[in-house]
């Protein structure tokens, strides 16, 4: 039986292993040394899962546009494909908290210059990036997007970033991403570090699960994988679950459910109704002294491309686009935090809108190419101020 050996702080401290026959993934500890996920504390019997890969694995699992790439890929080359098939190339390439020794070779990546890729955003030029990390792509969403180890020649560094691009289907995504997280860092939330090419067809994304000062990687885990679901549930849940699993897990409580609140506040607002289980997560130190909400990421206006789309997860058991009243509510019953908190917060949000509306106008302005989806965007933010709740958000504005 193949096997994959787990290792912390290269420490080898499990072994995950698939049993095709029952279709069955197991991870045994063979040290107790640190835990490999907070919902994974070490014990001497199996962790066993049913027909998926452990949550702290699924996670790194590619979807969408990586995913058929890679079936593509592994079909031809073994005649079948599993989940732990493609685990198994894409393991060994993984840098985090946890790295991996597989029955596949490592591969030996070679780094490209940060600037040339940004001054040339082509489609051959994501194919390229692409391709050359396609081992490397331990990475989810169904947009085209890859792994990419970069160089600066300024600061002389390498690092590992996400990069994103977009199709027909989702035009001027690059764009719509950029504009939103940063109006989210308006409210004092912390977004990646981000850059657009030069023609916008690119978004550049650090990776934020490496910690300078200590020159380790911290362990990052989504809300998802702490409610011990997998990537097909990421939209069965809710908001208060999201409250209640961060309270749950944080060292800094309320530093975390108030950069929490204000990150949801801002997906309602800016109308992205892709904030799913996945696109929340945790971050925390090798001794798990500190453990605290990952900074925002993902958060696009969906509105823009489905006309009817709706929140991602549940609040208050409805799937709502809820305003003022609602969201100053959820503040106090799930966040803990008290009315004048609450208002305060959610105000914070709207002010944050309205400078990003300001700054989107200006920009579509002088930007033509982005005309359509940007005014599209400034319609829908500014249903957004009149703070109300709606079931399905008015068509005219699109």
């Amino acid at each position: 039986m193949k096997k994959i050996v787990v290792i912390v702080d290269e420490q080898k401290v499990g072994e995950l292993f698939y049993e095709r026959d029952k279709n069955s993934y197991g991870f045994n500890y063979t040290a107790n040394y640190k835990p490999i996920s907070l919902i994974m504390p070490y014990r001497a019997s199996t962790y066993n899962w049913k027909y998926k890969l452990h949550p702290i694995f699924d996670m790194n699992m590619p979807e969408g546009y990586l995913f058929e790439i890679f079936k593509k890929y592994l079909s031809k080359e073994y005649g079948y494909m599993d989940d732990f098939l493609i685990f198994s190339h894409l393991c060994v390439n993984i840098q985090s908290r946890l790295t991996y020794e597989s029955w596949i070779v490592k591969d030996a990546f070679v780094s490209f210059d940060k600037d040339e890729i940004l001054d040339n955003d082509t489609p051959d030029t994501f194919t390229k990036i692409m391709t050359a990390f396609l081992t490397k792509n331990a990475i989810s969403g169904i947009q085209p997007k890859s792994l990419a180890l970069l160089s600066d020649k300024e600061s002389l560094t390498t690092k590992e970033y996400i990069l994103k691009t977009w199709g027909n289907e989702y035009s001027e995504l690059a764009l719509n991403e950029y504009f939103c997280l940063k109006t989210v860092e308006k409210v004092g939330v912390t977004i990646p570090n981000i850059q657009l090419s030069k023609n916008n067809k690119f978004l550049l994304v650090e990776r934020f699960n490496y910690d300078k000062a200590t020159n380790r990687f911290l362990g990052f885990e989504e809300i998802l994988v702490l409610l011990g679901k997998n990537k097909d549930e990421k939209y069965s849940g809710s908001y208060e679950q999201v409250a209640k699993v961060l309270y749950s897990v944080t060292t800094n409580k309320s530093e975390s459910m108030n950069a929490l609140y204000k990150t949801i506040v801002m997906n309602y607002l800016l109308r992205n109704g892709d904030a799913h289980l996945k696109n929340f997560g945790i971050l925390y130190d090798e001794e798990f002294k500190n453990i605290y909400f990952a900074p925002a990421y993902d958060i696009v206006n969906t509105v823009v491309y489905f006309n009817k789309d709706k929140p991602a997860l549940t609040m208050f058991g409805k799937k709502l686009w809820f305003g003022k009243k609602e969201l100053i509510k959820f503040g106090i019953e799930n966040c803990y935090l008290s009315q004048s908190e609450a208002t305060h917060f959610y105000n914070m949000c709207q002010n944050a809108l309205k400078c990003g509306i300001e700054e989107l106008e200006n920009y579509v302005s002088a930007h033509k190419p982005f005309e359509e989806i940007g005014l599209k965007m400034i319609g829908m933010w500014k249903v957004s101020q009149d703070e109300k709740t709606y079931k399905e958000l008015p068509l005219e504005t699109l």
